[in-house]
């Protein structure tokens, strides 16, 4: 679906900020598409968004087949699904912090992958470090593939996942268009279902994080990196329009079945 397209003057200091509230599934892939659209076209500069879920979701990678899914047990195909634009394994979204980040590409080297994902997974390991938590990258020379692999995200291996001991903590994906780069991941607070194989932060600390303190904090880390400014801003209002067209996309059976 097209996104009405409305070219400004964007200021390139800023980092956009959101921190939004726990939503559906459909709501929060079709927010993230129409920040996408606006960020290609060019109405919207670099923009950050942490956000959460309404309740637990199944979101399948954008090659993943659906025939996957249904090879799940119950407790995974009771589950709502969503369809994500990235590729990568399959994530039972629950009790978790996710961050979308969608940047502006002046050209197709400005940003290379591992770069991006350098830059945001330091910054989470500066501030979970500040937590007590020792989270640190995977390493090795896995690099992962976006197509294949077990149907769950976190049993898939990257070398720059960002692990406890041996159990990832976080892992992101991106999807590409012209004039702009989609990068989001989960960062995993508790756990609640057995298929959950990942280290949960909440299980690392004393006290439950405060989600909103911790968002704040992380956004703080990211405009640093990126050497911006960073400024609590909502969507336009050509963005939310565009979110609520898209919202019945991520709804429907033509999108989430289409493999």
């Amino acid at each position: 679906m097209k996104i009405q397209c409305q070219i400004i003057q964007t200021d390139n200091s800023i980092l956009r900020v959101l921190i939004d509230p726990a939503r559906l599934g459909s709501v929060n892939m079709a927010r993230d598409e129409a920040i996408l659209a606006a960020v290609n076209c060019g109405s919207q500069g670099t923009t950050l968004r942490f956000y959460q879920w309404a309740e637990p979701t199944i979101s399948l990678g954008y090659f993943q087949k659906h025939d996957e899914y249904l090879a799940q047990d119950t407790v995974i195909r009771n589950l709502p699904l969503v369809r994500r634009q990235t590729g990568g394994g399959a994530i039972l979204h629950d009790d978790e912090l996710t961050y979308s980040l969608i940047v502006p590409l002046v050209d197709d080297s400005m940003i290379d992958i591992e770069g991006l994902y350098r830059l945001v997974h330091d910054a989470f390991i500066f501030v979970l470090h500040q937590l007590g938590v020792q989270a640190n990258y995977r390493g090795g020379e896995d690099r992962g593939n976006s197509q294949r692999g077990p149907f769950f995200c976190f049993s898939r291996l990257h070398r720059l996942d960002l692990v406890v001991g041996e159990k990832k903590l976080l892992g992101s994906a991106q999807r590409r268009m012209k004039n702009a780069v989609l990068q989001h991941g989960s960062l995993i607070l508790g756990r609640h279902f057995e298929q959950q194989k990942s280290a949960a932060l909440n299980e690392l600390v004393q006290s439950p994080a405060e989600v909103e303190k911790l968002a704040d904090s992380l956004a703080d880390r990211i405009a640093r990196e990126m050497d911006l400014q960073p400024q609590f801003l909502p969507l336009s209002a050509a963005e939310q329009a565009g979110a609520a067209k898209l919202q019945e996309k991520y709804a429907g059976q033509s999108w989430n079945q289409q493999r």
